[in-house]
């Protein structure tokens, strides 16, 4: 019958064609997902061979872009043994050469300011030389001349004068085998995100965080790094993270590709200051991280601390703090803020809150008691409880999804958060255990009923946007084949 019917015959094999290129497009286009991207976007400088015929250094930049030479300590943290294009690295603030680029913070403005990934050729920082000079006024922290050693906690010999926070050399991981974060890691381990953690430091000699800790911040005393650790309970939050699998004995974080910022809040003494806790929320979000985890030394009632928290609020970050234990007044940031704060609960594994939390002040609980994670120095792996360890899982877990979903607000990282969390107590959300425990490998996989992003790990507009066009173009195709087939047919009748 076809053969007598060239045209029409042409025409259905054309429609065959048009399809089955139609489905070879979508296939791959549905098949392959973008690698994560290894590197954040940031504002960045090229340093030039002069500015105003005077060879440039930080603190001139730091008057130009940041309106105060205080603030070059801040550039110089954020680029101290990062190797650059000529092979060379920062350490005298005042001498750098031309071509370099120097990653700056977040409010940098000015002409030469650019916003992009860093380009190649520039390695990320890995531990900070000592510096040769320092930037002349130093108001903002910045490197000291030396890391002293991290001290170990309970059992083993510590620093003079340091005592560590109490730890069982016991271990359980009901914690991570509950979580099963790593049901999330096809999608998302938290990889070019910043996690600033303001506590006592991050020890970042550990092999299970190398290459994960920035040099960071000693706000205590104004010119120090946060990568030493006396206390210990930093660089336990910090392992409940980003620790990596390196050794069998250690429990791999959260979001193992995830970096942490170290922001000393607490020195030796263990007691925390409303100011140092205030400037350390303000350095973290100045140097570029989009997630924040409070310590159980920051006080959310302090005045100082709850403008330093609307400041964070204002730049789209989301700051994961404990639920209070005593009345509070939350910070209110302004309307077209897009940051947000979660305020999380700790439990141990028969659900058991570690603390009494204000009545419905719990967003979401996150393991807190019998917790294994890993100590400063030689300690190796230990047991914790308390709250702070409950809010680094769940900054753990704003990590992963900051990574899948970079167009998402700190608002909808919350949101989703929260929406995927596993109902606990007797309502949804309920007065004790807010929206429930948290899962990190739904909250990167699970979709959200009115959020905008097509998939885990897209941009915007991405993959499933194209999948759909091109099952409009197959419908059309077809479609217009029959209306073309109609016409002969009636052409032939008629004719």
């Amino acid at each position: 019958m076809l053969a007598k019917r060239p045209n029409l015959a042409r025409l259905l094999a054309g429609v065959a064609v048009a399809c089955c290129l139609v489905v070879a497009m979508a296939g791959p286009a549905a098949a392959q997902k973008a690698p994560p991207d290894p590197q954040a976007y940031v504002k960045y400088y090229v340093v030039a061979a002069a500015h105003q015929g005077q060879p440039e250094n930080l603190s001139e930049i730091a008057i130009r872009f940041l309106g105060s030479g205080e603030r070059s300590a801040e550039i110089y943290n954020l680029n101290a043994g990062r190797v650059q294009p000529d092979g060379a690295s920062l350490t005298d603030p005042a001498r750098l050469n031309p071509g370099w680029y120097l990653v700056l913070p977040w409010d940098a403005v000015g002409e030469g300011v650019k916003y992009g990934q860093v380009p190649s050729g520039s390695k990320p920082p890995t531990k900070a030389p000592t510096p040769t000079g320092s930037p002349k006024p130093s108001g903002s922290p910045s490197p000291s001349a030396s890391a002293s050693p991290s001290p170990s906690p309970t059992g083993t010999k510590g620093t003079a004068g340091c005592t560590a926070v109490a730890a069982s050399s016991s271990r359980s991981d009901w914690a991570q085998l509950r979580l099963a974060a790593d049901g999330a890691w096809d999608l998302s381990r938290g990889n070019g995100v910043m996690v600033a953690v303001v506590d006592s430091g991050v020890d970042g000699r550990l092999e299970q965080l190398n290459g994960r800790i920035a040099v960071g911040a000693d706000v205590t005393v104004g010119n120090g790094r946060g990568d030493t650790d006396c206390l210990g309970t930093g660089t336990a939050m910090a392992s409940i993270i980003a620790a990596n699998a390196s050794t069998e004995k250690s429990p791999a974080g959260l979001a193992p590709d995830a970096t942490v910022l170290p922001v000393r809040m607490v020195g030796a003494s263990g007691k925390g200051r409303a100011t140092d806790a205030a400037n350390a929320i303000e350095v973290a979000v100045s140097a570029g991280a989009s997630v924040v985890a409070l310590g159980s030394h920051v006080d959310l009632s302090a005045p100082a601390v709850a403008a330093s928290l609307t400041t964070a609020l204002n730049h789209d970050v989301i700051v994961v703090a404990g639920a209070p234990t005593k009345p509070v007044t939350l910070p209110s940031p302004s309307a077209d803020a897009t940051g947000a704060l979660l305020l999380a609960g700790g439990v141990g594994a028969d659900n058991k809150l570690v603390e009494e939390y204000q009545p419905n002040t719990v967003e979401v609980v996150a393991p807190g008691a019998d917790v294994t994670s890993i100590g400063p120095g030689d300690a190796g792996p230990l047991s914790y409880t308390g709250t702070r360890f409950a809010v680094a899982f769940a900054a753990g877990q704003a990590a992963l999804v900051r990574a899948a979903y970079p167009e998402l607000s700190a608002v909808q990282v919350k949101q989703r958060i929260q929406g995927t969390a596993d109902a606990l107590g007797d309502e949804t959300p309920d007065g004790r255990y807010g929206s429930g425990m948290i899962n990190p490998a739904a909250s990167v996989a699970r979709t959200i009923e009115g959020e905008q992003p097509v998939g885990a790990g897209t941009e915007s507009g991405g993959g499933g946007g194209g999948m759909g066009a091109l099952v409009l173009l197959g419908f059309a195709l077809i479609g217009g084949g029959a209306f073309l087939t109609l016409q002969l047919r009636r052409r032939r009748a008629f004719g």
